[in-house]
């Protein structure tokens, strides 16, 4: 080559590895336009909100969180969950959850173990199956009243605003928040404390690359800073519908600094993202990505650098915790055209099952009422034709905004029972040919009684009124008649001392209170029974006590509005133990405090006795001086010049036989 040519290849070298991928992605031509669902389907779980807060209340009795949902018109169906981080096997607090929604809501709630209480909407919430917690009406105030009211009852933990939820997970006990006061601000970042997943998936486009020829297809997800930068992880579900020898794929991951990701995916797949990232099968083991553009048409210019002539999926999303991706296009086919038109009609989506579940048994004045809305059937997509009890005449009213079936006691095929009065209600579909049954029941109150019983012993055999501190006491309620489609639960049980001794919470929220309360299985006819050991750490100690607990009568399956609580109670007497000490559970206050007082006063004498043998020693005088000798036959000599004798020998020598020492001179 010449030499004068040299510089200025150089140049063109140096030029050509200076392009960098957004540089080259500015020449890139590729219109995104929307997939259809059928092609490519992404969903995420995350902690951003529209509108939220967090703050901390450690010393808070109660924990409050808030809930504003916003559903589109019609009902929805919202899957509810409440998570807490058990201390010492119970969780310490209390929860009050305020749900606050704009329009009729199918709910599912999970709160098992947690002492809840739920305050909302009853004409715009149902319960998919009894919600087993304690509930309360909320006022219908606008949003800030809302949350006035709901700071009356205690300090507000969290509050969030999310637009219509498929799902969300409240975790108890996880506010990290720096306020001290909870205020609502927008776009906010619920940590640890609230996840969601929205009902509408999120949008997925694709488009050709044009310029490259082959049929390798790019994924790319690229995540948008959030409100907090603490580091993240996103967790990425990738399931492809193509047979493993067909699909050429690369995956490219965009976020920002602080994000790493964890990948699970069901095909192999070239991985290019930022910040670091591992598999689901060796989450130890991260590795160290690249750094990649910001922007839509850089990361572009990144697929056709890395040869993929079509993205398959290209999706902007919030900073999320979860992320599913779904896709079939293979081998380089893509379709962004509509879906075609259906040329048979769709298939009837009602389902009789959720429609039965939603039929509302009352019983009040002797007589059962069953309530079914129409707007809970619209949303259903099902069309009735008839409501009737099993007797075929007695027929549903049409009240305008529900179907209302009522008949007393006595009429329309009723089964009364001892404890019961049964019916079955009979729902004709259009779309299916047999009719839909279902069992309805009320309760024949009058007839019911409810026992509280305490054993000393877990065989539950011989009952008893009294206790004693540090000795097991067991406890049982019972109903009779037994009522098998109904549920006996307790909700809370407490025993009062009096003034003396205060109220002892035992079970709050049907969750034990403390490590000296222990539910325990239910007896085999289904009778609650729980544990418990009193201690007492002042005098002095009570003679009688009063032992409540609330209990519920739930249907297996059916509507809320068919629970009934009752409080039951009974009188205890209160034995002192001796005060010599000891139970078999180990020593009672008295026998403790007679204990340290012994131990104390011998202590002291001692100390006395030692005092008084050192404050009579004369000084240089050995300590055995003072002990007792036996006799000796003759006086120890003196020396002619008057010396004071010597020391007498040690106590060793006294038991030894032979003359005695010569005594010392002085010096």
């Amino acid at each position: 080559m010449d030499r004068g040519t040299l510089p200025l290849a150089v140049a063109l070298l140096l030029a050509s590895c200076s392009l960098s991928p957004t540089s080259l992605a500015e020449t890139v031509h590729c219109d995104l336009q929307p997939v259809g669902p059928e092609r490519g389907e992404v969903t995420y779980t995350t902690s951003q909100v529209s509108k939220g807060c967090v703050a901390q209340a450690p010393n808070a009795i109660l924990e409050v969180h808030v809930l504003f949902l916003e559903f589109p018109t019609g009902p929805s169906q919202l899957e509810l969950t409440l998570q807490a981080s058990k201390q010492n096997g119970t969780w310490p607090r209390e929860v009050l959850l305020v749900l606050s929604v704009n329009s009729s809501v199918f709910l599912h709630l999970q709160a098992l173990g947690i002492p809840l209480h739920l305050a909302y909407n009853s004409s715009l919430v149902t319960f998919q199956e009894p919600p087993g917690v304690n509930t309360t009406e909320l006022p219908s105030f606008p949003k800030t009243q809302i949350l006035e009211w709901a700071a009356e009852r205690g300090p507000i933990t969290s509050a969030a605003e999310l637009n219509d939820p498929q799902s969300i997970l409240l975790r108890l006990g996880q506010a990290q928040g720096s306020l001290s006061f909870c205020m609502l601000e927008a776009s906010q970042d619920m940590g640890r404390t609230l996840e969601w997943r929205p009902r509408t998936p999120a949008l997925v486009r694709g488009c050709h690359l044009e310029g490259v020829a082959g049929h390798k297809e790019a994924h790319i997800l690229r995540v948008l800073p959030g409100h907090s930068a603490g580091p993240r992880t996103v967790t990425v579900k990738v399931e492809l519908s193509c047979a493993p020898g067909d699909l050429d794929a690369v995956l490219i991951l965009q976020g920002p600094p602080y994000v790493s990701w964890l990948i699970d995916a069901n095909h192999n797949m070239q991985i290019w993202t930022t910040g670091e990232y591992s598999f689901k099968i060796f989450p130890e083991k991260n590795i160290r990505g690249f750094k990649l553009p910001d922007t839509p048409q850089g990361l572009l210019g990144e697929a056709r650098m890395l040869n993929a002539s079509i993205v398959a999926s290209f999706v902007e999303l919030p900073l999320a915790s979860i992320v599913s991706l779904h896709a079939s296009s293979c081998g380089g086919r893509l379709q962004t055209s509509p879906a075609p038109i259906q040329t048979t009609p769709p298939k009837d989506t009602c389902s009789p099952e959720l429609l039965m579940s939603l039929i509302q048994t009352k019983c009040a004045d002797d007589a059962m009422t069953l309530v079914l809305k129409k707007e809970l059937v619209a949303h259903l997509k099902c069309t009735i034709t008839g409501l009737t009890f099993w007797d075929p005449s007695c027929e549903a009213e049409d009240r305008g905004d529900k179907f209302v079936l009522r008949s007393a006691y006595s009429s329309c095929g009723m089964q009364v029972s001892a404890s019961m009065i049964s019916n079955e209600a009979v729902v004709n579909i259009l779309s299916s040919s047999s009719p839909q049954r279902k069992k309805v029941h009320c309760l024949n109150m009058d007839s019911l009684s409810f026992q509280l019983g305490l054993y000393l012993s877990p065989h539950f055999l011989q009952a008893s009124n009294t206790i004693e501190p540090g000795q097991q006491s067991f406890v049982q309620v019972r109903v009779s008649p037994s009522v098998s489609e109904f549920l006996l639960q307790l909700d809370s049980c407490h025993l009062d001392l009096g003034p003396e001794g205060g109220t002892v919470e035992l079970i709050q929220g049907r969750a034990a209170k403390g490590n000296c309360v222990s539910l325990l299985s239910p007896s085999p006819e289904g009778d609650p029974r729980f544990s418990f050991l009193l201690h007492f750490y002042t005098v002095p100690i009570p003679k009688t006590g009063t032992l409540s607990c609330t209990v519920a009568l739930r249907p297996k399956t059916g509507s809320q509005d068919q629970e009934v609580h009752r409080t039951v109670f009974m009188r205890l007497n209160i034995i002192s133990p001796d005060l010599s000490g000891c139970t078999s559970k180990g020593l009672v206050l008295p026998a403790v405090l007679g204990i340290t007082f012994g131990a104390f006063l011998i202590g002291a004498l001692l100390t006395a006795a030692l005092w008084y043998i050192y404050s009579h020693t004369p000084s240089g005088s050995p300590w055995w001086r003072w002990l007792p000798r036996p006799p000796r036959r003759a006086a120890a000599p003196t020396t002619a010049s008057g010396a004071p004798r010597a020391p007498p020998a040690p106590p060793a020598a006294w038991h030894s036989p032979g003359p005695p020492r010569s005594p010392s001179r002085r010096d």
